[in-house]
């Protein structure tokens, strides 16, 4: 990746019927789906919708939890925002000399190896860091 800037990657919203999201977003909306992966071993799918690649577009991510029965609430359904830095651990390092709490300290994700972080903005809200590869 020759632009080591931070930029914006996804929103992730939880959705409850992931075959009707899907439709909504490709069909209603002209997404298209760009990947999706089941992790087993968390009960849960990730689905990536958007209008372009993700390597220059920010996309919506959107996981389904396989036993969730109840509807999301709006306040439970929103996730997190995300935005890839060129060096996590340098960069939450910085982030927590200046304060900045981080729940989620930066190392492979539980269910995959990508490398992530999440701190919290001045209201709590989530966003989570991920480090971009060469």
């Amino acid at each position: 990746m020759a632009d080591r800037k931070p930029r914006f990657l996804h929103v992730m919203l939880r959705v409850k019927d992931l075959d009707k999201s899907l439709d909504f977003y490709t069909r209603h909306l002209g997404m298209k789906m760009l990947r999706q992966k089941d992790y087993e071993g968390g009960r849960f799918t990730n689905t990536f919708v958007g209008y372009g690649d993700e390597s220059d577009h920010t996309v919506i991510e959107m996981t389904h939890n396989w036993d969730q029965e109840e509807p999301y609430s709006h306040g439970s359904g929103f996730g997190h925002l995300a935005v890839g830095v060129a060096d996590i651990y340098e960069t939450c390092r910085k982030l927590e000399a200046e304060g900045v709490n981080i729940p989620r300290p930066p190392g492979p994700m539980k269910h995959g190896t990508t490398e992530i972080a999440f701190i919290e903005d001045p209201d709590g809200y989530k966003i989570e860091l991920i480090n971009l590869k060469d």
